[in-house]
């Protein structure tokens, strides 16, 4: 077996690892907060909020220290310890009497941030030439988790319930667990640093990103993109309900059509807009049309008569249009725009931001849903992607962040 087959099994293996705590974490999306409003005290579209986004706060806070413990400590001990806390926080969700038990248990599950140790796993075992292909498997496994989490998870509300799909997802991470403990070979000991100087470097990493106004830009992206992915579902749940009269049961219908279209169209649109160097204009363009499916779900939650399943259809496709075009599209602008010597650090707050949109989107979503009603939530996405759009109107294509970055290095 040659070198390439060996680095592609352990790829596809930890690709496996992150879809299985991601379909865990996905799978909640469409149908938390229906459930939520059933317990003592989800009457509280800020706590159902908080349930819906806290697993991103606790998620963002620990994703750095976990990623720094794994290299003092070892890859394999961090993820394992990362899965266990994700099926124990499966398991306290399962047995949550009340929301806010529910909240304690999505935090729970959330800190249990393997991320930064799975990928740095992959850069272990992988050479260089093949990394790249391999993190591709990764942002793919996420795509696919994202997808088929919403197609099915409406239906296995119908079948087992809410506390089956928790005790599904610790099932998942228990899976996870085997996978990287019989599946993923031990990575060689890292080469011995001075601590001094190892620490240094990172501070020095971590300052170089963080006064990259591309990098920032794309942060900011990331940061939007999920805060207004996590808001959304604080009410569209609700909104099928209530406008288009179709049971939870049955979202499913909806989803798996939206996905499996915007998908056809994405992928196409993406390999054409690398080839013909227009990948900033459909960024950009993307943008906007998330800007107009958020004023088009306001406008159905403000005049409720002019909505219905055609509508909101329609609508969430053009949204997974959005989305699915953004999400492939910024990993890639970050690891070329990102000076080669510190793309770890520039991934680190890159995810850490994603997380900390999570959290955001299900707290504040919740909080303007309960205070000023479902269109003001629109609204205030909306809003969120106008800012975004103005600034992703200075940021420079991927291959002049390289040009830029290298001629940087270079001075």
């Amino acid at each position: 077996m040659t070198d390439t087959q060996d680095e592609r099994k352990v790829a596809v293996r930890l690709a496996g690892v992150f879809a299985l705590r991601m379909v865990g974490l996905f799978l909640v999306l469409p149908v938390l907060a229906d459930y939520a409003r059933h317990l003592p005290g989800g009457d509280s579209a800020s706590a159902v909020g908080l349930a819906l986004g806290v697993y991103g706060l606790t998620q963002a806070l620990l994703l750095l220290p976990l990623g720094w413990a794994s290299d003092r400590w070892g890859r394999k001990p961090i993820i394992y310890f990362g899965l266990v806390l994700f099926v124990l926080g499966g398991v306290l969700a399962a047995w949550a009497p009340t929301v806010h038990w529910l909240v304690a248990a999505r935090a729970i599950q959330g800190a249990g941030a393997i991320s930064s140790a799975v990928t740095a796993l992959v850069a272990d075992l992988t050479a260089p030439t093949f990394r790249t292909r391999a993190m591709a498997m990764i942002g793919a496994s996420i795509g696919l988790a994202f997808a088929g989490s919403l197609a099915v998870a409406p239906w296995l509300y119908g079948v087992i319930g809410m506390r089956g799909i928790f005790l599904l997802t610790a099932v998942m991470g228990v899976l996870a667990l085997v996978m990287v403990a019989r599946g993923v070979p031990n990575p060689p000991p890292p080469a011995p640093t001075h601590s001094a100087s190892h620490g240094e470097a990172e501070r020095r990493g971590f300052a170089v990103v963080l006064r990259d106004s591309r990098l920032l830009r794309l942060d900011f992206g990331v940061f939007c993109l999920h805060f207004v992915q996590m808001a959304m579902w604080v009410v569209v749940p609700a909104l099928l309900v209530a406008q288009a009269g179709l049971p939870v049961s049955a979202h499913w219908q909806v989803y798996a059509v939206a996905v499996v279209v915007a998908l056809l169209v994405m992928v196409p649109l993406v390999i054409l807009a690398e080839k013909r160097g227009k990948i900033a204009a459909v960024y950009r363009g993307a943008v906007l049309l998330l800007v107009a499916v958020q004023l088009g779900f306001a406008l159905l939650a403000f005049f409720p008569d002019r909505s219905g399943l055609w509508s909101l259809g329609v609508a969430l496709t053009l949204f997974f249009v959005a989305f699915n075009v953004l999400e492939a599209t910024q990993p890639s602008w970050i690891s070329k725009v990102a000076p080669p010597r510190y793309k770890g650090a520039a991934l680190g707050v890159y995810n850490t931001l994603q997380s900390l949109g999570l959290f955001a989107g299900g707290a504040f979503g919740g909080w303007v849903a309960q205070h000023w009603g479902r269109g003001a939530l629109f609204l205030a996405c909306a809003l969120a992607g106008v800012l975004w759009y103005a600034s992703a109107q200075r940021l420079s294509p991927p291959a002049e962040g390289i040009e830029e970055a290298n001629h940087g290095i270079g001075q």
